[in-house]
C-alpha cells in the first residue's frame, strides 16, 4: 500500500480534538473539501459507524469506522471510490499528547492503486501530491474549528 501522512501540533488537549473529531457525521464542519455528510448509520458513533462525504463536484466516498478509542483514534475504511483511481483505502488519525497541554496529530491515507504499474507510478506521483493537499487542508480546518467551537444550542 502507498502511504501518504501528514502531522501537525495543534494547541489543544487530545479531548478537545476528539470533541471535534468524535463527532464523526460532522466531517463538513471543518474538511474544506466536504461539502456534506450524510449519516448510513443511526446510533452512537464508534466501530460500525459509516458516513457518505459528498464533494463539490458531484462525488462522493463512503467511510466506516474500523477502531474507536476515543480521545487517542479512529480508523476509517473508504468504499464507493468509482471517481476516484484507488481499489482499497484506509485512513487513521492519531492524537498523541505533546508538550504544553498541545497534541501532536497524525492523519494518514494508505491506498492501493487500480491500473497495476502504471496506477503505482500515479499514487506515488500525482495522488500522493494531491492526498498530502487534502490532509493539510483538514488538519487545518480541524485547529480553527478546535480554536472556534461550533456553539450548543441551550
Amino acid at each position: 500500500m502507498i502511504r501518504c501522512e501528514r502531522t501537525m501540533v495543534i494547541d489543544a488537549s487530545p479531548e478537545a480534538i476528539w470533541n471535534v473529531i468524535g463527532r464523526y457525521m460532522d466531517l463538513d464542519e471543518f474538511a474544506p473539501l466536504v461539502k456534506s455528510v450524510e449519516a448510513l448509520t443511526e446510533g452512537a458513533d464508534g466501530v460500525g459507524s459509516a458516513r457518505r462525504c459528498h464533494f463539490d463536484n458531484g462525488t462522493f466516498l463512503d467511510e466506516e469506522v474500523m477502531e474507536w478509542e476515543p480521545n487517542r483514534r479512529m480508523r476509517v475504511r473508504l468504499s464507493s471510490m468509482e471517481a476516484l483511481p484507488l481499489k482499497e483505502a484506509q485512513a487513521e488519525i492519531c492524537i498523541k499528547p505533546y508538550a504544553g497541554g498541545k497534541s501532536q496529530i497524525i492523519w494518514y491515507l494508505e491506498y492501493r492503486m487500480k491500473y497495476g504499474a502504471l496506477g503505482w507510478l500515479l499514487g506515488q506521483t500525482l495522488v500522493k501530491s494531491g492526498t498530502g493537499k487534502v490532509i493539510d487542508g483538514n488538519l487545518k480546518g480541524l485547529a480553527e474549528k478546535v480554536k472556534s467551537p461550533r456553539a450548543i444550542a441551550a
